[in-house]
């Protein structure tokens, strides 16, 4: 674990003095020092980090639900569903068409649905974190995309389970879809109505007390979710949620941020190591093909988004790039997939896939603004900044 903290510190320091953004350096550490890749192996089995892992997407998440206030829910619930939709039927659709396109079979198709149409929730943090743009007005629709990908991702667990195991029962499929609904429907109506009774629980003066309980709470939140069917992460985000909107809120947020950043990193590093290199070259194609329908996907979603919050194309390029990541589900995916004894194509794919995203997406949200200036109205906005410059005066005489 040391050798893994000092790994990932290491690069992450290399990478900061060219200007690479952290989360690809940590998932490069844990794919060299992998089994996967010769030379030096220092974590021969990626299980062993398996609850580091799952702690700093706890964490992410937990963190996220901090900065997402309920009066943001309350205020802008129905455009949040309308854009989270529209990104869902853009991103699904287009993973279930090439699904289909690449010829691998049905079941493949459903699951590459999900794989190409679910955001990471993990990188998207991070990527507003490294950014600074967690007070942009286009996070909220950011956030709120990722709340319903996460509502989405529930239901389309529950459905696609009975299929992979090749269970016929109808009634098995919708019952555990009505558990994870009725669980997220619990979580909802706490985080509405449950506020008070959170903050007087949480409140106290000693740091110390307060930093054990709020992350027992995520953590237990986050264990309660996956019983039930719903991915653990929204269980931390529910919870982040609810105490971000008590008076020991700003406390929290202030002292979850070094667990955040060590444990986000595990959480990175541990995705590496499940990376086999060697794989990739027999599917490099298909990633590709992928990349490019998932980056078009984003494009016109991010424009759908922007156009529905009102908002020009600076916004909407930032919208756009910060969703592309593609990480955590779709190694949930891979691993559901291999178990079923789907295609054996399908687990390299996934992994080169997310592998790509999962670089390009920092890289690509650190440099939205090129990609404003060659969406619609991208030259005239940059054309009427320009203008509203001060001039420098002429020198007299």
């Amino acid at each position: 674990m040391g050798g893994a903290f000092l790994a990932a510190a290491v690069l992450a320091r290399v990478g900061a003095r060219i200007g690479l953004p952290t989360i690809p350096l940590f998932i490069l550490a844990g794919i060299l020092l992998g089994p996967h890749t010769p030379g030096f192996v220092l974590v021969s089995d990626p299980h062993e980090m398996e609850m580091l892992s799952a702690l700093g997407l706890v964490l992410l998440l937990f963190y996220l639900g901090l900065e997402f206030h309920l009066d943001d829910l309350k205020a802008g619930g129905r455009r949040m569903a309308l854009s989270g939709g529209t990104y869902l039927a853009l991103n699904v659709g287009a993973g279930l068409g090439f699904g289909f396109a690449l010829g691998w079979g049905t079941s493949e198709a459903l699951v590459l649905a999900g794989v190409l149409g679910i955001s990471s929730s993990a990188i998207v943090t991070k990527v507003l974190v490294d950014t600074g743009r967690l007070g942009n007005a286009e996070t909220k629709p950011i956030l709120g995309i990722i709340v319903v990908e996460d509502i989405f991702l529930a239901l389309y667990l529950a459905a696609l389970q009975p299929i992979l195991s090749g269970a016929d029962s109808l009634g098995s499929a919708v019952l555990d879809g009505g558990k994870a609904f009725a669980f997220l429907l619990l979580l909802a109506l706490a985080a509405r109505f449950g506020t008070r009774i959170v903050g007087r629980l949480f409140d106290t003066r000693d740091d110390e007390l307060l930093v054990i309980s709020f992350l027992g709470a995520a953590v237990f939140m986050a264990g309660v979710s996956e019983w039930f069917g719903v991915a653990d992460a929204i269980g931390a985000f529910m919870v982040g949620l609810m105490l971000g909107s008590t008076t020991s809120g700003p406390r929290i947020l202030k002292l979850v941020h070094p667990l955040r950043d060590a444990f986000g990193a595990m959480f990175f590093f541990a995705f590496g190591l499940s990376i086999d290199p060697g794989d990739l070259p027999t599917v490099l194609w298909p990633v590709l093909a992928a990349v490019a329908v998932t980056l078009v996907m984003n494009v016109l979603a991010g424009l759908g988004a922007a156009r529905i919050y009102g908002f020009g194309p600076g916004p909407a390029a930032n919208i756009s790039t910060t969703l592309l990541a593609r990480g955590e589900f779709a190694l949930i995916l891979a691993t559901m997939a291999a178990v079923a004894g789907l295609d054996e194509r399908l687990s390299p794919f996934i992994a080169g896939y997310v592998l790509v995203l999962a670089v390009l997406g920092p890289l690509a949200a650190g440099r939205s603004g090129w990609l404003a200036r060659v969406l619609p109205g991208g030259r005239a906005e940059r054309a009427a900044e320009r203008a509203a410059e001060p001039r420098e005066s002429a020198p007299v005489g």
